[in-house]
């Protein structure tokens, strides 16, 4: 059953029967909001979001992966492909990231989950913008994060998932920022950390 998150809300990484997961998949979907009035057709422009996950290790990145590097130095996490357009909004994922829980280095703490509008589109002009956690072995949706609001940035962090103990936790953040790519939003993603 997938849980429907609130801003700050965290959920825990455990199977129903205690197990932990092993491979996570964070989905990205979107569409380009419509556009109203008579030059509206003419106007339209794609919108190109794109995801990507920045790993921690007490604080430091230490590695990232994003549509410029599709699979983390160690192997543990994986972009899927470059999605220049969007279309999925409340269906499929138009970009996803695969965390092999299993084999993120025990140095690593935290990995932070962001999306950016690279052709510098707000959100504004986005609609159905959501992230969600997705158990890779059985595809149950774990857990969604939807935008709303239509925020004027042009970025979010949408969510971090960290170590507790032996296992891991997912926290939604949904924090707007401004930003083409994730280094702009290095600052940002610091708060919260």
């Amino acid at each position: 059953m997938s849980v429907n998150l609130a801003k700050g809300q965290q959920i825990s990484l455990q199977k129903a029967d205690g197990g932990a997961l092993s491979v996570v998949r964070m989905g990205l979907g979107w569409r380009a909001a419509p556009r109203k009035g008579f030059l509206a057709k003419l106007m339209a422009r794609e919108i190109d979001l794109d995801a990507s996950a920045v790993l921690f290790a007490g604080g430091q990145s230490v590695d990232v992966v994003f549509f410029q590097k599709l699979t983390s130095t160690d192997g543990s996490v994986r972009h899927t492909g470059d999605n220049l357009t969007g279309g999925a909004g409340t269906g499929a994922d138009d970009e996803s990231i695969l965390v092999d829980l299993t084999k993120v280095p025990a140095k690593v703490d935290q990995i932070v989950f962001t999306v950016n509008s690279f052709t510098g589109q707000t959100f504004a002009e986005v609609q159905d913008a959501f992230c969600r956690l997705v158990d890779e072995t059985t595809g149950q949706e774990l857990a969604r994060y939807t935008l709303t609001g239509g925020a004027r940035c042009t970025a979010h962090i949408m969510a971090k998932v960290h170590r507790v103990g032996s296992g891991w936790q997912l926290v939604a953040i949904g924090a707007p920022a401004d930003g083409r790519t994730f280094q702009d939003l290095m600052p940002a993603i610091a708060q919260h950390l």
